[in-house]
């Protein structure tokens, strides 16, 4: 039989999406549907997901419209088994028969390998595409990663967020299908505001074409956050600068819109005498407006922010945001100006409020042997060791700053800039930054000597600790992120070429921990996990 196909639409309709979560959750209701249709041994194209704040939705190509019809092969009972010495079934081949349905006359002899035995033939037609298709879409909503889910309304069913309407085309007809207390259709909605109104999907290849220009929603996730890209980079450089496009950034938004449109705002210039990493943290943070850096990269005081809307207005619409935006930065300005009250290293004492790991002490207790070992390492680099502690005490003091308590990705840019202020050695002031280098892979290392050996310093102290209660890394599990700070201590050693006796330094590091650790040759344990990182 000559198989048919024809593409497929799946479309779920559902209130705004979780911004950060919205491509997962699209790639892996893709990734369950392809496993669903494979599993059927249904053979399709290619499975192109879309994914807007409103929906999520998937454009099957060529999907074969009805499984292969199989030969269903049974094997009874052995030929020598089977007849008696007058040659009448037996019980064995009678029951084997009545279980498939057929007479004895009915069954085929096989030869093998291992004699002869009775088996049973049959043809089994394939399911229709269109039967199996609820089953599929089904069970891939419910391997969702959704931490939580919510119910709405007096509907059995329970998703993210509710769901308001289901798209199911194959070629040109519906399929019937019946989830989350809806029943499918072929009309699908359009932008909130711009569109409201149902649309009529002619057929599953028209669907994003459809929804582009009678909708005004860009389906496509990666075309919708190719666009916010350069819109946002072409609005920059009208403005004489060029955008700061964090990554994470951009996903999260093209995760809030459907019809990006690129606005920029302004705001008083005398903000910029605030950290620049302060001002662009606030902005994405708080409002998700795209900083703007001039040429030579000071930060201009201006921003863009993306609008789910084309408006009518938009000079009304930028100084909404503008107005936002005051009371953001003016709550950075306040945070700066406070701290900037109390030198970090009169912080000190209130490290001891903030507890590291429960065995391990308090933030208080780690700084003072991160400051030992670096002090050690330091000696050992032939640098100044007065340096190398110095920082190492200073390294969490702005963890109970105001700005880093509001942004703590600040934290260490922002112990920078402060002993920057209180007239610390610059060497100083920067470790505090450098300390938390490499933050991934290909991460820039530290490069002053103070920096490297508090960010040695801090990163064996977690490890031996961590080793020594017997807590390491197991499994996908690494709250700690050892693995990261073993790789970490690996590349500043190896790739600074530094002499360095790293047993000699994990010793050291054991030694500081009285009376805490718990687990016998702590030393030897770590080195091997050192030891298994280069493999």
């Amino acid at each position: 039989m000559s198989q048919a196909y024809q593409d497929l639409l799946i479309e779920l309709g559902t209130e705004e999406l979780p911004p950060k979560a919205l491509l997962k959750l699209s790639q892996a209701f893709q990734q369950g549907v392809e496993q669903g249709l494979k599993s059927a041994e249904l053979s399709f194209d290619v499975i192109r997901a879309y994914a807007t704040p409103r929906r999520l939705a998937l454009v099957i190509s060529k999907l074969q419209t009805q499984q292969d019809d199989l030969t269903v092969e049974r094997r009874g009972p052995a030929v020598t088994a089977a007849f008696d010495e007058d040659g009448n079934p037996t019980k064995a081949l009678q029951g084997f028969a009545r279980s498939c349905g057929v007479d004895v006359d009915d069954l085929e002899t096989m030869q093998t390998d291992k004699g002869a035995w009775l088996i049973f033939k049959q043809q089994q037609k394939g399911a229709e595409t269109a039967s199996l298709l609820p089953e599929i879409i089904q069970q891939s909503l419910n391997a969702l990663p959704i931490p939580k889910r919510m119910r709405w309304g007096d509907l059995p069913g329970e998703f993210v967020r509710p769901v308001h309407w289901l798209v199911v085309l194959l070629g040109d007809d519906v399929v019937p299908v019946n989830l989350l207390g809806l029943n499918s259709d072929r009309f699908t909605v359009g932008h909130r505001f711009h569109h409201p109104q149902p649309i009529r999907i002619s057929t599953p290849m028209t669907y994003a074409p459809q929804l582009e220009s009678e909708g005004h929603v860009m389906v496509d996730y990666e075309a919708r956050k190719q666009a916010i890209h350069g819109q946002v980079n072409e609005l920059a450089a009208s403005l004489g600068g060029d955008a700061v496009i964090n990554p994470d950034l951009l996903d999260e938004v093209t995760g809030l819109v459907e019809w990006p449109v690129a606005l920029a705002g302004n705001f008083d210039p005398r903000f910029l005498e605030l950290p620049a990493e302060a001002l662009i943290s606030s902005m994405e943070g708080h409002q998700k407006y795209f900083a703007v850096r001039a040429k030579n990269g000071d930060l201009l005081p201006h921003f863009i922010t993306i609008c789910n809307i084309a408006s009518q207005d938009p000079a009304q619409v930028i100084a909404g945001n503008e107005r936002v935006i005051l009371p953001r930065l003016s709550d950075a300005a306040f945070f700066w100006e406070t701290d900037r009250k109390l030198p970090l290293a009169q912080r000190q004492e209130q490290l001891k409020t903030i507890v590291f790991q429960n065995k391990l002490g308090t933030v208080y207790d780690k700084s003072q042997r991160v400051a030992a070992i670096a002090a050690s390492i330091a000696q050992q680099m032939g640098s100044e060791a007065q340096l190398a502690e110095r920082a190492a005490l200073l390294a969490k003091c702005d963890l109970v700053t105001e700005m880093v308590g509001e942004f703590p990705e600040l934290q260490g840019i922002m112990g920078r800039y402060y002993a920057q202020l209180d007239g610390e050695h610059a060497d100083v002031a920067e470790a505090l930054d450098e300390q938390y280098r490499p933050r991934f892979a290909g991460d820039d290392l530290p490069q002053t000597a103070s920096g490297i050996a508090v960010s040695l310093a801090e990163k064996l102290d977690t490890i031996v600790g961590l080793f020594g209660i017997g807590q390491p890394p197991s499994g996908v599990k690494d709250p700690f992120a050892l693995r990261r700070a073993a790789l970490g201590v690996l590349r500043i050693i190896i790739e600074n070429q530094l002499s360095l006796d790293l047993s000699r330094l994990v010793t050291e590091a054991a030694n500081n921990f009285v009376d805490i650790l718990t687990e016998d040759e702590v030393t030897t344990q770590v080195m091997q996990y050192f030891y298994d990182r280069l493999r």
